[in-house]
Protein backbone atom coordinates (compact mmCIF):
# COMPACT_ATOMS: atom_id res chain seq x y z
CA UNK A 1 0.00 0.00 0.00
CA UNK A 2 2.52 2.39 0.77
CA UNK A 3 4.39 2.14 -2.77
CA UNK A 4 0.87 3.42 -4.49
CA UNK A 5 0.87 5.89 -2.03
CA UNK A 6 4.54 7.19 -3.09
CA UNK A 7 3.23 6.03 -6.84
CA UNK A 8 0.14 8.85 -6.35
CA UNK A 9 2.49 11.53 -4.95
CA UNK A 10 5.25 10.99 -7.25
CA UNK A 11 2.48 11.52 -10.61
CA UNK A 12 0.80 14.26 -8.31
CA UNK A 13 4.28 16.06 -8.24
CA UNK A 14 4.35 15.20 -12.00
CA UNK A 15 1.42 16.44 -12.89
CA UNK A 16 1.95 20.21 -10.76
CA UNK A 17 5.39 20.93 -12.53
CA UNK A 18 3.86 19.66 -15.94
CA UNK A 19 1.01 22.73 -15.39
CA UNK A 20 3.17 25.05 -14.24
CA UNK A 21 5.91 24.77 -16.86
CA UNK A 22 3.81 23.74 -19.64
CA UNK A 23 6.01 22.00 -22.23
CA UNK A 24 4.57 20.57 -25.53
CA UNK A 25 6.06 16.86 -26.25
CA UNK A 26 8.58 18.42 -28.84
CA UNK A 27 10.38 20.85 -26.30
CA UNK A 28 13.44 19.34 -24.46
CA UNK A 29 13.48 19.28 -20.73
CA UNK A 30 16.87 19.08 -18.49
CA UNK A 31 16.18 17.23 -14.83
CA UNK A 32 17.94 17.45 -12.43
CA UNK A 33 18.11 16.18 -8.83
CA UNK A 34 18.32 12.61 -6.27
CA UNK A 35 14.86 12.04 -8.14
CA UNK A 36 15.89 12.89 -12.25
CA UNK A 37 15.82 9.47 -13.32
CA UNK A 38 12.23 9.01 -11.64
CA UNK A 39 11.03 12.10 -13.54
CA UNK A 40 12.60 10.94 -16.55
CA UNK A 41 10.92 7.87 -16.76
CA UNK A 42 7.46 9.70 -15.65
CA UNK A 43 7.89 12.22 -18.49
CA UNK A 44 9.17 9.56 -21.00
CA UNK A 45 5.77 7.24 -20.35
CA UNK A 46 3.71 10.55 -20.90
CA UNK A 47 4.64 10.72 -24.24
CA UNK A 48 8.03 13.57 -23.76
CA UNK A 49 10.72 12.32 -25.65
CA UNK A 50 13.02 14.76 -25.68
CA UNK A 51 14.28 14.59 -21.78
CA UNK A 52 17.51 14.40 -20.16
CA UNK A 53 19.70 14.96 -16.97
CA UNK A 54 23.25 16.57 -17.11
CA UNK A 55 24.75 12.97 -16.21
CA UNK A 56 22.77 11.96 -19.72
CA UNK A 57 23.03 14.81 -22.14
CA UNK A 58 25.11 13.83 -24.82
CA UNK A 59 25.51 17.64 -26.34
CA UNK A 60 27.29 19.65 -23.81
CA UNK A 61 26.28 23.18 -25.11
CA UNK A 62 22.26 22.17 -25.61
CA UNK A 63 19.99 24.51 -23.98
CA UNK A 64 16.78 23.82 -22.66
CA UNK A 65 13.44 25.96 -21.83
CA UNK A 66 12.60 23.63 -19.56
CA UNK A 67 13.79 22.34 -16.10
CA UNK A 68 12.81 20.18 -13.48
CA UNK A 69 14.34 19.68 -10.52
CA UNK A 70 13.52 16.86 -7.61
CA UNK A 71 15.21 15.40 -4.88
CA UNK A 72 18.01 15.58 -1.54
CA UNK A 73 20.87 18.83 -2.42
CA UNK A 74 18.34 21.09 -4.51
CA UNK A 75 21.13 23.80 -4.30
CA UNK A 76 24.37 21.26 -6.01
CA UNK A 77 21.02 19.93 -8.46
CA UNK A 78 19.90 23.85 -9.12
CA UNK A 79 24.05 23.96 -10.41
CA UNK A 80 24.15 21.00 -12.19
CA UNK A 81 20.99 22.38 -14.29
CA UNK A 82 21.63 25.94 -14.64
CA UNK A 83 24.23 25.43 -17.38
CA UNK A 84 21.88 23.64 -19.66
CA UNK A 85 18.97 26.58 -18.91
CA UNK A 86 18.46 29.06 -21.50
CA UNK A 87 18.49 32.98 -20.85
CA UNK A 88 14.37 32.81 -21.37
CA UNK A 89 13.89 29.47 -19.52
CA UNK A 90 10.91 28.48 -16.89
CA UNK A 91 12.13 25.81 -13.99
CA UNK A 92 9.75 23.76 -11.23
CA UNK A 93 11.76 22.91 -8.09
CA UNK A 94 9.74 20.72 -5.65
CA UNK A 95 10.66 21.02 -2.03
CA UNK A 96 9.94 18.25 -0.07
CA UNK A 97 8.08 18.65 3.34
CA UNK A 98 11.20 17.02 5.40
CA UNK A 99 13.44 19.85 3.72
CA UNK A 100 10.78 22.98 4.67
CA UNK A 101 14.15 24.44 5.99
CA UNK A 102 15.78 25.33 2.96
CA UNK A 103 13.08 26.81 1.29
CA UNK A 104 14.69 30.63 0.98
CA UNK A 105 18.04 29.22 0.18
CA UNK A 106 16.05 27.86 -2.55
CA UNK A 107 14.21 31.06 -3.97
CA UNK A 108 17.56 33.05 -2.63
CA UNK A 109 19.22 30.42 -5.13
CA UNK A 110 17.00 30.96 -7.92
CA UNK A 111 16.68 34.36 -7.58
CA UNK A 112 20.68 35.11 -7.88
CA UNK A 113 20.62 32.87 -11.23
CA UNK A 114 18.02 35.37 -12.37
CA UNK A 115 14.58 33.50 -11.76
CA UNK A 116 11.40 35.46 -11.01
CA UNK A 117 9.40 33.42 -8.64
CA UNK A 118 5.81 33.22 -10.30
CA UNK A 119 4.50 30.77 -8.16
CA UNK A 120 3.99 28.32 -5.08
CA UNK A 121 1.73 24.98 -5.45
CA UNK A 122 1.40 22.63 -1.80
CA UNK A 123 1.16 18.82 -2.85
CA UNK A 124 1.51 16.08 -0.69
CA UNK A 125 5.36 16.02 -0.92
CA UNK A 126 6.02 19.44 -0.06
CA UNK A 127 6.06 22.70 -2.24
CA UNK A 128 5.87 22.90 -6.21
CA UNK A 129 8.12 26.40 -7.01
CA UNK A 130 7.65 27.68 -10.23
CA UNK A 131 10.17 30.87 -11.43
CA UNK A 132 10.81 32.51 -15.07
CA UNK A 133 13.82 33.98 -16.27
CA UNK A 134 13.43 36.42 -19.25
CA UNK A 135 17.00 37.94 -20.41
CA UNK A 136 19.24 36.66 -17.64
CA UNK A 137 22.30 37.62 -19.81
CA UNK A 138 20.96 40.78 -20.43
CA UNK A 139 20.29 42.03 -16.86
CA UNK A 140 23.94 40.68 -16.10
CA UNK A 141 24.92 43.15 -18.39
CA UNK A 142 23.40 45.98 -17.21
CA UNK A 143 24.85 45.28 -13.54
Amino acid sequence: MAELCYASDHEQVVDIMIALTRPSTLDGVIIAGSESMELCLSLRRRGFGRVATPATCHLARRRYAIGLVAGRNLVAALAQASPFLTVNSVIAVLIESSEGELSMKIRNRLQEMGFGIEAGVRCRSGLVLFACRHGFCQMRQAA
